[in-house]
């Protein structure tokens, strides 16, 4: 009999702690220990990893991931009633499962892990943007994990892997795109989730790789990406008007019309784009 066997069903777990999710914490409990599996299968070899997951709540994916042979797991909890549950799972996993209880913004946790790391998470929605945007943009590339297997609401997934002339594309997309490999790997309907939310998730594999896809300062490009998207109706010689003087001959020289608009400018012009305005 493996460890996971050992373990109560999820909804006992659930019961016996008290544990229904709170809308404040963005919390939608995944319990279909199929589904959890194949979230961590999704991930790759886990086997000789350190593995960091984000809100695991009562612990299905965490299962999944020792189970598939993650080396260690570190699982951030900001709940403390989820404690007792994942200190049950530690007790079946002994010296494989970390436990800490914290806000996952306000800590470093990529301090606490040894590489390879793999980022592997149910993200709550009410943080998974602001976190993923962290891990994109590292002081350094390439960054201290190999990838990224996360759970977003179905929009922001799609976001992250949309091409140029999509409504979906935009600052997400170019982030994710330049120095990464990003696909949407499995999609869940709200029934998969307790309480159900009122729209689709969907999991998305980022995998990182050795350097960008084109050359361009990370700084110079995050500032281009934001002013041009954040007035994405007008023309870029107008949302980037204030970057430069002659932004007009700098877009021409970048192959952007300064007609344009920025959802329909690909990532190798944009990264153009930020070395002319850095020479």
């Amino acid at each position: 009999m493996s460890a996971i066997d050992t373990l109560p069903p999820l909804r006992e777990v659930i019961a016996a702690h008290g544990l229904s999710a709170r809308k404040s914490l963005g919390q939608n409990f995944l319990l279909d220990l199929n589904l959890t599996a194949k979230i961590a299968r999704a991930a790759g070899d886990l086997t000789g990893a350190d593995v960091l997951e984000i809100g695991p709540g009562p612990g299905g994916l965490t299962r999944g991931l020792l189970a598939e042979g993650a080396r260690r797991v570190l699982a951030v909890e900001k709940d403390t009633r989820c404690l007792p549950a994942l200190e049950e799972i530690a007790q079946a996993y002994p010296g494989r499962l970390t436990v800490l209880n914290a806000d996952a913004l306000e800590i470093e946790p990529l301090a606490h892990l040894t590489p390879p790391i793999r980022i592997v998470a149910n993200l709550p929605y009410n943080v998974g943007t602001e976190l993923l945007i962290r891990w994109l943009t590292p002081a350094e590339w390439p960054p201290v994990w190999d990838s990224l297997t996360l759970m977003f609401q179905r929009e922001v997934a799609e976001r992250i892997v949309a091409r140029p002339g999509s409504k979906a594309y935009g600052r997400l997309a170019l982030l994710a795109q330049w120095r990464c490999e990003a696909q949407i790997v499995m999609h869940l309907p709200p029934s998969a989730f307790t309480p159900p939310p009122k729209v689709s998730s969907a999991v998305v594999h980022i995998s990182a790789l050795p350097e960008p896809r084109y050359p361009a300062d990370a700084a110079t490009l995050e500032r281009v990406v934001a002013r041009a998207f954040n007035q994405r109706r007008k023309m870029l010689r107008a949302a980037l008007k204030g970057m430069a003087p002659d932004i007009e001959d700098r877009l021409i020289a970048a192959g952007i019309k300064p007609t344009d608009r920025a959802e329909t400018v690909g990532l190798e012009q944009f990264c153009a784009l930020a070395r002319t305005l850095d020479a």
